[in-house]
């Protein structure tokens, strides 16, 4: 109770008192007249005091009553701020395990020897890459021919023979660091993948380095996925298989002569495929290779007057499987539009040689020594084309693979036949160890085996082996003729002729793997290699037209390999 309350109630006590006495006496005695007026004048006096009295307690009560609900009021407010702070307590603790949640799965992993950094969602990705294939070779060649028409190289371009007589049949004996590649891959706000790669090596000599790979794909209407910049376009089976998983040191010469016209490495292009588990669709519209420095010349490679247009298709399917089995088929091909224009308006005459043309040609499926022994040299064309089929069948750790391909050229003389070409081959592997290879959905074709026992010398590991056998022609003949006889003139003026010498190239070869764990692998590869070839033209080559300026030859190469 206040103070106040007190004071009050004991003032209308004394006042009623008071009131009370005077009441007492006023019936003792009978007062005086005057006394009765002093008498009257006194109670209104205390009436009058308890009257304002009275008034005061009122005016306490009505204080009171505000403080009680000021009070109350104020206790309801301090609970709600009470009940806030336990919201932000436990708001706060929540954020706080989430950010540690987030900053546990925020760190980098490595699976298979590969790192990967990762948001907890997956929604953003980094993945660096590195490949090193170090490869070294030895010839087992005849010696020198009787005469200069042994085939050397062909030079920087067709009309340069580069032939020395002196190291007639000579190939490279050595070294190469067929890749070298550094980059990285990922995903990004989770509907677009990426990839950068460079890469620094080369074909017979290392490059000073350029831009291998360069796009982004968008994966946000699944099944389908669209992929712009430069990459290789879906065409074929061994085209799609990784470098870093091929059977062999380099693909067969059909499939690498086929990607070479409209696809491959380096290969501007935009691309929507599909794929589920055990089919495969793509369709490619296709540009230029990047172009790059030549480091022999330190010279640009020239720009053309326009790029080449072209498409590319590829459908894949397994018809039949198992749990340890598999057949899958398909077919591909590629359609050249519009060849590149390489050298602006063309003249006339006896030296006509067309703007646009396309040129087929391989190397002997290694690249320690860069020649390119089957050549068709620039064929004038409107159009070219590629059809090929392709199968593949696999039990457990056993695997076979073919592919055969058709060439057809529509030359843009008159007067001459179009050239059709073809390529083919076969292969098989066998892993020692058990291990089957992987099929990639997203790619429709095989990489390498997983390694269940990677090496240790200490241990039980011994990595996975695997022996693999493989036959492949490719034939770049067209009506070439007879052995010691020139290719005849067709055309007016005698500058044009119907057939094409760009030769015949047949290989076995034989190879074992030793993949001592994920990223580090061996390889050694024995090939038998037989080139026939007639010499197209006297003038070129410095020797009589029609001389065999093929070879057969034998080569061991093997090949250090750390990717990741």
């Amino acid at each position: 109770m206040r103070v106040t309350d007190i004071s009050t109630r004991a003032n209308l006590a004394g006042g009623v008192a008071l009131i009370a006495l005077a009441w007492a006496n006023h019936a003792a005695a009978a007062p005086s007249a005057q006394d009765q007026e002093a008498r009257i004048a006194r109670l209104e006096a205390a009436v009058a005091t308890l009257q304002a009295q009275a008034q005061q307690q009122e005016t306490l009560k009505q204080e009171n009553a505000q403080l009680r609900a000021e009070d109350e009021d104020l206790k309801s407010q301090v609970a709600t701020l009470q009940d806030q702070v336990l919201d932000l307590k436990t708001s706060t603790s929540a954020q706080i395990q989430d950010v540690r949640s987030a900053q546990a799965a925020n760190t980098a992993s490595v699976s298979g020897g590969k790192p990967l950094l990762s948001t907890a969602d997956g929604a953003f990705t980094f993945a660096p890459h590195g490949v090193l294939q170090f490869d070294a070779a030895q010839n087992f060649q005849r010696a020198a021919g009787p005469t200069s028409s042994d085939f050397r190289r062909d030079g920087p371009a067709l009309g340069t023979s580069g032939i020395d007589a002196a190291h007639a049949r000579q190939l490279k004996d050595g070294d190469l660091f067929r890749r070298a590649r550094l980059g990285a891959d990922g995903t990004a706000f989770k509907d677009f993948d990426y990839r950068i790669l460079l890469d620094f090596a080369g074909s017979g000599v290392e490059n000073a380095g350029q831009l291998y790979e360069g796009w982004i794909q968008y994966t946000g209407l699944k099944p389908f996925k669209l992929k712009i910049g430069a990459f290789s376009p879906s065409l074929g089976l061994e085209d799609q298989g990784s470098t870093n998983g091929m059977p062999f040191l380099e693909r067969p010469g059909a499939s690498d002569t086929a990607r070479a016209l409209a696809g491959g490495d380096t290969r501007t292009a935009a691309q929507i495929y599909a794929n589920g588990d055990r089919w495969f669709a793509a369709g490619a519209v296709t540009g230029r290779t990047i172009g790059v420095i030549n480091t022999g010349t330190a010279s640009a490679t020239p720009q053309t007057f326009s790029d080449q247009l072209a498409f590319t298709g590829r459908i894949a399917f397994q018809p039949f499987h198992g749990y340890d089995w598999l057949i899958q088929t398909g077919v591909h091909g590629s359609y050249v539009d519009r060849p590149a224009n390489v050298t602006g308006p063309g003249t006339t005459g006896a030296t006509l040689i067309s703007s646009y043309a396309v040129r087929l040609s391989d190397t002997p499926e290694l690249r320690v020594d860069g020649t390119k022994f089957i050549d068709t040299g620039s064929i004038s064309a409107r159009h070219a084309d590629t059809v090929g089929v392709e199968l593949a069948a696999q039990k457990k750790n056993f695997f076979l693979q073919a592919e055969y391909e058709s060439f057809n050229v529509e030359r843009s003389e008159a007067g001459v036949t179009n050239p059709h070409f073809y390529g083919w081959y076969v292969e098989g592997t066998w892993i020692l160890t058990g291990e089957a290879r992987k099929f990639n959905a997203g790619t429709a074709a095989f990489d390498a085996p997983p390694v269940d026992h990677p090496f240790k010398l200490h241990g039980s590991g011994w990595g996975a082996w695997e022996l693999g056998v493989r036959y492949s022609e490719m034939n770049l003949n067209y009506h070439a003729g007879a052995a010691g006889t020139a290719l005849a003139a067709t055309t007016p003026g005698g500058s044009i002729t119907d057939g094409i010498r760009g030769g015949d190239q047949k290989i076995w070869t034989v190879g074992v793997n030793w993949y001592l764990n994920p990223i580090i692998r061996l390889m050694l590869d024995y090939e038998h290699v037989d080139i026939d070839r007639l010499s197209p033209n006297a003038a070129l080559y410095s020797t009589p037209a029609g001389a065999q300026i093929g070879q057969t030859y034998n080569v061991i190469a093997a090949r250090t390999q750390v990717a990741f």
